[in-house]
């Protein structure tokens, strides 16, 4: 079905057309509340209409800092009803960064959420005098400065002009174009400092007609929102193409409580990313492990049919008759159990952001909730290609999707073309001219399509590992390898310019523990599990486990134990949960350099 040419005529249509009483879902004081389309839409035009009086025009810039809430919806399309332009910025920011950010855009509201937001937008905002008012989605005080204002008191005061005024917002939303610039988005900055993507209407809208012949969401699904909105994966994927399709949206409370909430919500699909998936196949078989040896037992067999069932799938095979006959019961027995943690109904996830290890996408298949992986970037809308259902194969982000170009170019490069390019970065023309070069985006990452035109990303451009010797070494598919591992939670490769390959792990520390525990390693505390011998020599397992299969030169020689997660309050995550190497090896600096002491002996004697 074709799909409205602006996001915010996606949105209109799908109230005028599904008109659900549970368009969004959110978490109240007496429970869950369900929120109306018709309800929604009569936000909608009253905030767009309070904002208008504030002084937002046509082509302005509105910040919006804030944590995924039905708020953070109304305010996306209010503002681009106005043919103004949305600024997301992620809440884990702090005053410092946001402020760059604000006088790049030259923002002239800013929304935030919290009172804790709130602090940060004052000191940010401080002395800018671009930025007209500051909004508050949750309450003010009395007495409050001038130029800021509570979201409720905005709304009742629209409501009063929609009264007035019926059919302002009406003529606003029409008479924005598909090539009007909707947002702005700065990327994440894993390779250097974040750039404001400019992203139309008809980018994003393109992207989610094409997504949407791929993905099946349809007018029964509910999705569960929680990757940040303001990531553009979650916001094409989790908001505009479910508004399209004509399902629900439930927001989450916060990472943290994603398993609680699912389980009450009860959603049908869901988007993530490789981290998110990687911890639940972690945490099930942790649980696992630690039930009565007769429980155990049935769940690994349970489980290994189910994996025998996603091999033979993904092999396109059929699945012997004995273990096609036993499978109903290790079902219900063992795979229903782990779905109805999860709400019981999840029909698939969509996969994103960075590569999904295949031995992931088979524990999902195997417990009945298949994952669909895709590949974008900010620049792009953000998809490129997706796996089709039916065809899926592990290991590539399937082929392009339809309207989209892909080709390889220098240095295995990954390029391409299409309605979903971005215009460009906003007051960066230098960078502008370096990504769009001859027609065609170039992505910086690496990789190659394969005879059925499916695309396998080996990397990043500027992430290879290029050794003292002169070979390279692509990190990223060793990395994610290990991170199948039960005890390993985060892998960060090191030896560029260095004569051989370490790595920093960071263990999955619950599960690390509960093995401690069960194999009677006593210590006095983490940093002295991290040095027990038998711990460090249950890594080095790991590690063989894959220097196994790899060239000489390939190979991890060493290896260092953290005693603590990355994390994004220290910078080392970009809010979508990527490693940013730079930050990790300035760091853990001292740490490295351990790693290579010997090396430095050897050389100096």
């Amino acid at each position: 079905m074709p799909v409205p040419g602006t996001l915010i005529g996606i949105f209109l249509e799908a109230v005028a057309t599904h008109r659900r009483p549970d368009q969004f879902v959110r978490r109240a004081a007496g429970g869950w509340e369900a929120i109306s389309g018709e309800r929604a839409l009569a936000d909608v035009e009253a905030l767009a209409l309070a904002l208008r009086e504030l002084g937002v025009e046509r082509g302005d810039r509105v910040a919006l800092l804030s944590e995924n809430r039905y708020e953070w919806a109304v305010t996306d399309l209010a503002v681009l009803g106005l043919g103004a332009v949305t600024v997301p910025i992620y809440p884990t920011l702090t005053a410092a960064q946001i402020r760059e950010l604000l006088v790049n855009c030259e923002a002239k509201v800013l929304v935030a959420s919290t009172p804790a937001q709130l602090e940060k937008a004052r000191e940010a905002t401080s002395r800018l005098e671009f930025v007209r008012a500051r909004v508050a989605m949750d309450p003010l005080p009395p007495d409050g400065p001038a130029d800021e204002h509570a979201l409720a008191s905005l709304l009742e005061r629209g409501a009063s002009l929609r009264a007035a005024e019926p059919k302002a917002y009406a003529a606003a939303a029409a008479a924005v174009r598909p090539d009007d610039l909707a947002t702005i988005i700065y990327t994440s900055g894993t390779t250097g400092e974040p750039k404001g993507a400019m992203l139309t209407h008809a980018n994003i809208a393109s992207n989610v007609e094409a997504s949407l012949r791929v993905l099946r969401y349809g007018t029964t699904d509910r999705h569960l929102s929680f990757l940040p909105l303001c990531h553009i994966f979650e916001r094409m994927a989790g908001f505009y193409s479910i508004l399209a399709a004509g399902a629900g949206i439930a927001y989450a409370g916060s990472i943290e409580s994603v398993a609680a909430d699912a389980a009450e919500v009860r959603p049908t699909v869901m988007t993530a990313v490789p981290r998110f998936f990687e911890k639940v196949n972690a945490r099930v078989l942790a649980s696992a492990a630690a039930r009565p040896p007769v429980a155990r037992a049935i769940f690994r067999w349970g489980l290994g049919l189910g994996l025998a069932r996603a091999r033979a799938y993904y092999a396109r095979r059929p699945l012997p008759p004995l273990k096609a006959l036993m499978l109903p019961l290790a079902d219900r027995l063992v795979m229903a159990k782990v779905r109805a943690r999860m709400g019981g109904r999840l029909r698939f996830c969509v996969s994103g952001s960075a590569p999904l290890s295949p031995a992931v996408m088979e524990f999902f298949y195997a417990i009945g909730i298949p994952i669909i992986e895709g590949y974008g970037l900010t620049e792009t809308s953000p998809v490129i290609t997706v796996n089709p259902f039916g065809r899926e194969k592990p290991g590539t982000v399937g082929p392009p999707i339809p309207g989209v170009e892909v080709r390889i170019g220098d240095q295995g490069e990954i390029l391409t073309r299409g309605p979903h390019v971005m215009k460009g970065y906003y007051r960066n023309e230098a960078a502008t001219r370096e990504a769009l070069r001859d027609g065609w985006f170039h992505t910086g990452d690496v990789g190659h399509l394969d005879d059925d035109g499916y695309l396998v990303i080996t990397d990043r451009l500027k992430d290879l590992l290029v050794l003292a010797g002169g070979k390279k070494v692509a990190p990223q598919p060793l990395e994610g390898k290990l991170k199948t591992s039960p005890w390993i939670a985060e892998v960060v490769m090191i030896g560029d310019r260095r004569s051989y390959v370490t790595c920093l792990i960071v263990p999955d520390f619950p599960a690390l523990e509960a093995e401690a525990r069960a194999r009677g390693w006593t210590t006095a505390d983490r940093r002295g599990l991290l040095e027990h011998a038998d711990v460090r020599a249950l890594y080095q397992a790991e590690l063989d486990r894959l220097n196994a299969d790899l060239a000489p030169f390939e190979q991890i020689k060493r290896f260092a134990l953290l005693d603590r997660e990355l994390s994004q309050e220290a910078g080392e995550l970009t809010p979508t949960l990527k490693v940013k190497r730079k930050v990790v090896m300035a760091t853990f600096a001292p740490v490295i350099e351990q790693l290579y002491a010997r090396q430095r002996v050897m050389a100096e004697a």
